[in-house]
């Protein structure tokens, strides 16, 4: 196995750096595993709006939604799936530590550009069926759980435990 950090408050695990890595890395993965299928039926989606009936009777405001939805998904799947043909090409290559750091930026970029999909899309189907209010609304709705779900929440405990850790 290999020789184990000294204290089991900074090594609770008691794994070697190599251990630590190779989990760090496969967990990373895993989440992608989940989010890319979202993303994918999302894109899926999106890519056969503009051939459906009515699609031409969407306004520019709508249209634009439409692009924002669509840019928003393509990023979002890029971003999923950039670590992992990362990871295929450098993998024999002792670079886990960068590829952890690329994964986790590819995520966040990647869960900022779901977020924005998912609010463009929704927006723009609320719109067409109910008008620009409740548009706006459901817009507003869906950025706010998307950000504290995904980013506020998140960031507030890691505030707390770096707070508990100086006391």
């Amino acid at each position: 196995m290999g020789t184990a950090s000294p204290s089991a408050a900074t090594n609770p695990r008691n794994e070697t750096e190599h251990e630590r890595l190779d989990r760090q890395l496969m967990e990373l993965l895993q989440g992608f595993r989940v989010a890319v299928t979202g993303v994918q039926v999302l894109f899926a989606f999106l890519l056969t709006v503009p051939f459906a009936p009515g699609f031409n009777r969407v306004d520019d405001s709508g249209r634009a939604l439409f692009y924002v939805a669509l840019f928003g998904a393509a990023l979002a799947s890029v971003c999923f799936i950039a670590p992992t043909i990362q990871h295929r090409i450098l993998f024999q290559q002792n670079q886990k530590p960068l590829l952890i750091r690329r994964a986790n930026r590819f995520g966040i970029l990647g869960a900022v550009a779901l977020a924005l999909s998912i609010a463009a899309s929704t927006t723009l189907i609320v719109k067409t069926l109910g008008g620009t209010g409740p548009a706006v609304a459901t817009a507003i709705v869906v950025v706010i759980l998307s950000a504290w779900a995904w980013f506020v929440q998140p960031l507030l405990t890691l505030r707390s435990l770096e707070h508990k850790d100086r006391s």
